[in-house]
Order: C-alpha cells, then structure tokens, then sequence
C-alpha cells in the first residue's frame, strides 16, 4: 500500500522532468550572443539616459541594429562606448559626461519655512502641500527623495539643500526625473559657470522670499562678451553653446546667485 503510491508519484515526476525538457528544447528563445556581450560592457544603472528601457534595451537595439549610436551611455562613459564599438566592428564615438547640479541655493538660514511640516520626509509628500513648507515654491525642499535614488551616492543634503558631488555624479538622469519641483538640472562636465536659483517671480518677491534668488536684473546679460547668458521669464538662463567660461556673469551677478566652479576637478557650485 505505500510502495504504489511512491512508484506513481516517481512515475508522475520522471514525466514531468521529461516535459520540461522536451519543453525547454523545442520551445526555448535563443540568446542573442551579441546583445548578451554588450549588456556585459554596460554598467547596470538602468537609467534611461541611452533613451531606452535600460540597459537591456539599449544592448537589443545595438544588436539589432536599430540604433548604430554607440556612446549613448552616459554612466559607462568611453569606456564603455569602446568595448561596444569593439564588439561590433565599428569606430568608438566620444561620450559626452554630463553631470547633474541643483539649481538653487536657499539653504536653511537663507528661506524661511511657511509651515511646520510633520509628514513623511519625502520631498514628493511635502510638495503635495502648497507646493512645499518652504516660502519659496521654486525651492529644493531638501528631504533627500534625490539622494536616495541616487545609484552613486552622489548627492548629499546640506543646510535644507541637495547638493551634487561632481566626482561620484555618473551622469544618469535619475535626480532629474525624481526632483517634483525640477530644480536638478543635467549639464555637460566640462561647463564652469551655473545659474543656483529656479524662481521666476519678479525681483521683489523673489527678493522676499529668498535672498540668494535671481533678481531679473540683467547685469550678467549686459556684462557677457559672448551673449550666452539671457533674462527669461525673470531668471537668468545660459546657452552653453555661448558660453566660454569667462566668469564675467560671476562678477556682476548682485546676489551672488551665478556660481563658478569646474566638474572635473570637483570643486562644488
């Protein structure tokens, strides 16, 4: 009486192994080897910035062909570019690095707070609320939804403000698309001179509520030889295609809200 029952379950099973096999012969999806070793070259953010759906889709579509693109890998940088360009046969096109850089400068002793908020510690929360407890609504509300979301550890909160270690910043894109108020910005590393403020009110309100904001005063577009900074919508805006990092903007920005720095060797904004 137990034996039968054994034999019938060992028979079920032998059964089903055999299915299984039979099944993973004549049903499998072949690898493509080609996309595999691509994937291989990549660095795993699965980020975006390539424009695709992550790294695996970025390595399909060079597989086949649908993009020839092979320095679309921010994170990987020209390293990865070259090992993809090895793989297939092609010349290695330069990486553009980006870094990422947070465009405002209110910090804790600098904006005051309209309201004492007691939710969660989550910059998406807080912003549901009157845009922010801070009085300024173009603000970083600086509960750190950018930091934690940062593969790199690249961000760091200071004095009710994100900030970017240029250094460990890969590039990815992620913060961008984290911060609800949109104050995190990408930019080439080899750029040297950043707008620290997002308000677009009017001088005197910005003024009210913040005095590090950019005034709309226009002394940084009447000092530029090149006329690569512009006055939009009350808030100072560089073309870094202009820009030749002459550090003239620096100068005559009153509020000192026109920072110069340089990526690459790391020194912050």
């Amino acid at each position: 009486m137990i034996v039968i029952p054994i034999l019938i379950l060992a028979a079920i099973g032998l059964l089903c192994a055999v299915l299984l096999t039979l099944t993973s012969v004549f049903f499998s999806i072949k690898e493509d080897e080609t996309a595999q070793a691509i994937r291989e070259c990549l660095p795993g953010a699965n980020c975006g910035a390539c424009g695709f759906s992550g790294c695996d889709g970025y390595a399909k579509a060079l597989s086949e062909k649908k993009t020839e693109a092979t320095n679309l890998c921010t994170p990987g940088g020209d390293h990865a570019a070259r090992a993809i360009a090895g793989i297939l046969g092609v010349e290695a096109e330069d990486v553009i690095e980006q870094v990422a850089y947070v465009s405002c400068n209110g910090t804790c002793d600098i904006v005051e707070r309209k309201y004492k908020y007691r939710g969660a510690k989550s910059c998406a929360a807080a912003n549901l609320l009157y845009s922010g407890d801070k009085s300024c609504v173009f603000a970083c509300l600086g509960y750190g939804d950018c930091a934690n979301e940062c593969p790199n550890d690249a961000i760091v909160v200071e004095q009710g403000v994100a900030k970017v270690i240029s250094t460990k910043c890969i590039g990815c894109g992620i913060c961008v698309r984290t911060c609800p108020n949109h104050i995190i910005k990408l930019i080439n590393d080899t750029s040297r001179v950043v707008v620290k403020c997002s308000n677009h009110d009017k001088g005197a309100l910005t003024r009210k509520y913040c005095t590090n904001g950019c005034i709309g005063c226009k002394k940084c577009e009447k000092a530029c030889p090149t006329g690569a900074i512009k006055v939009e919508n009350n808030l100072a805006v560089i073309d870094y295609s202009l820009c030749t990092g002459c550090a003239e903007c620096v100068s005559v920005c009153p509020v000192h809200c026109i920072h110069e720095g340089n990526f690459i060797c790391g020194s912050h904004f």
